[in-house]
């Protein structure tokens, strides 16, 4: 096969529908708009979300909570998960990304102390919880805030 002899797959392309050329066409007059109304106009139209002057949904809906735009939010990861990898094994956020145990970090890692610790690791990361640092402790690691 050539390039000259590349062929569209048969279906994929349509011949695009031209409004308004006559009624002929099956589109011509009002091209496709009805007769009168504001969906018929230039311009016309209602805005996303508008309901007929109904109340909204989204303005429905009662609103809860609050988020703080300046809060952190930590990537949590446990203790427990920590098995996987090799004894004297340094672990850093780059090494949690290469190994699939995190797969978004925000503003930071929080190793949390659910389950158990088999190995001695050195555990770099932005906080711990005291059960954390006393188990990766106790397995004969160490735990280091970035």
């Amino acid at each position: 096969m050539k390039l000259h002899e590349l062929r569209k797959a048969e279906g994929s392309t349509k011949n695009r529908k031209r409004r308004g050329r006559g009624t002929a066409t099956g589109q011509g007059k009002t091209s496709g708009r009805g007769m009168n109304g504001q969906k018929s106009r230039s311009g016309g139209g209602v805005r996303l979300g508008f309901e007929g002057g109904q109340m909204p949904l989204y303005r429905r809906i009662p609103k809860r909570g609050f988020t703080n735009i300046w809060g952190t939010v930590y990537t949590a990861i446990n203790v427990d998960d920590l098995n996987k990898f090799e004894a004297g094994t340094v672990i850093t956020q780059e090494v949690l990304e290469d190994a699939g145990i995190v797969k978004q970090v925000k503003d930071g890692i929080k190793i949390l102390g659910n389950g158990n610790l088999e190995k001695a690791l050195t555990v770099k990361a932005n906080k711990f919880s005291k059960t954390a640092i006393e188990k990766i402790e106790a397995a004969g690691g160490k735990a280091e805030v970035i």
